[in-house]
């Protein structure tokens, strides 16, 4: 088995140390000390780290929007960050119903909606219990790709 990077040994053993809980707040405070593993992760200048935290609360605000749609039941997210536009500079969202009607734009929303299916059977593989849900989507895939 590959060793453990220095940053996972270090996070497992604030975890161990709190019960086996690992809380971003103690992860903070033992990243402080320029000895941890963990300093070079976190931004210490604060005027940088407060314009990351506001794009990162525009992103909250923006992933939160939702409104009704006629005929549609339920709230609908109003925005949609597709993977193309997240390798442009300072990324970018659109709006989901402009997205929806334009053929190239809905293509690369289904492209990403398989690849974050994707990432979800991988992290949940070992549960056997959505075995069926894994099943359509290796349907769905294929029915895609033909």
């Amino acid at each position: 088995m590959k060793k453990p990077s220095k940053v996972i040994s270090e996070l497992k053993r604030i975890a161990a140390e709190n019960g086996g809980i690992l809380q971003p707040e103690i992860v903070v405070q033992r990243a402080r000390s320029r000895t941890s593993p963990l300093h070079s992760r976190f931004t210490w200048d604060d005027g940088k780290a407060a314009h990351e935290f506001r794009l990162w609360q525009a992103r909250q605000l923006i992933s939160v929007s939702v409104e009704m749609i006629e005929g549609i039941s339920g709230p609908v997210d109003v925005f949609v960050s597709l993977s193309g536009d997240r390798k442009r500079d300072g990324g970018g969202y659109r709006v989901l119903t402009t997205v929806l009607t334009d053929s190239q734009l809905r293509q690369q929303m289904l492209i990403d909606a398989m690849n974050e299916l994707s990432v979800f059977r991988e992290k949940y593989s070992r549960l056997r219990e959505l075995a069926e849900i894994f099943k359509s989507i290796r349907k769905v895939r294929k029915k895609i790709k033909a």
